[in-house]
């Protein structure tokens, strides 16, 4: 008694023709680092991190199928951290990388004294190296390079240092953010079933302290710039230089998802985005 089940899908290797052309890459597909790290320097930029769905309060599946219809199809829609990190699983495993789906708890902007749960979701890949962290689904403070797992001095990406730290028994990732490391996420080595990544979905999808459900965040980085928006506050960040603020109206809002993060406005999210526009700015 007490048991979820929530379906038998797997992780299924994906149409790595269309992954490829999503991400305009037309390299090897090999299990080698160098793939790895170009794959995970692409994806963020190709694809970009977006949680509307959840602010809408619509459902987010993140079986093979959903993920393939929304973020491989022509529609140029992107995902967030379970979408995102599913779908670049998969994609490693049909190259023949040795990966699997790890949990965390997200870190961002907590207070140090609580304990979150484990909705976030990355994936650990296995080289002959050595084993290597991978999460292309951090919108706020996305990754561009792979790290090493095994490291726990600062690694360089195409932004800020990371480090792993011990804490608590886990992993915890720090970036170097305005000369000092900030926790991004705490990493539970353990390896997880496509259940337990489903049930830590829903849970980060539906529950009512979901941030997501609360505010509109949308990301996409490339190379030494990234872009981050949350509800009407745009966020300018360029490797080596202070970060730039923007207020957005309604109508800069929906531009800026255009233009700048790609995605093509649907009729029904604007009464949301005029709704955001309207409000008093929550810093």
């Amino acid at each position: 008694m007490g048991g979820l089940y929530l379906g038998d899908d797997r992780f299924t290797p994906v149409d790595l023709d269309a992954y490829c052309g999503r991400l305009g890459y037309d390299g090897p597909r090999e299990p080698s680092l160098a793939v790895l790290r170009e794959l995970h320097r692409r994806h963020p930029a190709a694809i970009p991190f977006e949680a509307v769905d959840v602010f809408l309060g619509r459902d987010v599946a993140i079986t093979p199928a959903a993920l393939d219809a929304k973020l491989l199809a022509s529609s140029g829609r992107g995902g967030y951290c379970f979408e995102q990190n599913t779908l670049f699983l998969r994609a490693l495993l049909a190259m023949g990388f040795a990966a699997r789906p790890l949990l965390a708890r997200s870190r961002w902007r907590r207070p140090s004294h609580e304990r979150v749960a484990r909705t976030h979701m990355v994936v650990g890949v296995r080289l002959a190296d050595g084993d290597w962290l991978a999460d292309v689904g951090f919108g706020a403070c996305m990754l561009t390079a792979p790290l090493r797992l095994g490291a726990r001095g600062a690694q360089d990406t195409r932004h800020e240092p990371a480090r792993l730290v011990p804490a608590n028994g886990e992993l915890r990732l720090e970036r170097l953010l305005n000369g000092a490391w900030t926790p991004i996420f705490d990493l539970s080595p353990a390896p997880q079933e496509f259940v337990d990544i489903a049930a830590a979905n829903w849970l980060i999808a539906n529950h009512p302290a979901s941030s997501f459900r609360r505010h509109l965040v949308v990301s996409r980085t490339r190379d030494d710039l990234r872009h981050v928006l949350v509800d009407t506050r745009l966020t300018v960040r360029r490797a080596g230089a202070a970060a730039e603020h923007t207020r957005l109206g309604a109508g800069q809002l929906e531009a800026c998802l255009r233009e700048t993060f790609g995605l093509a406005v649907e009729d029904r999210w604007r009464p949301a985005l005029v709704a955001l526009a309207s409000c008093p700015p929550q810093d």
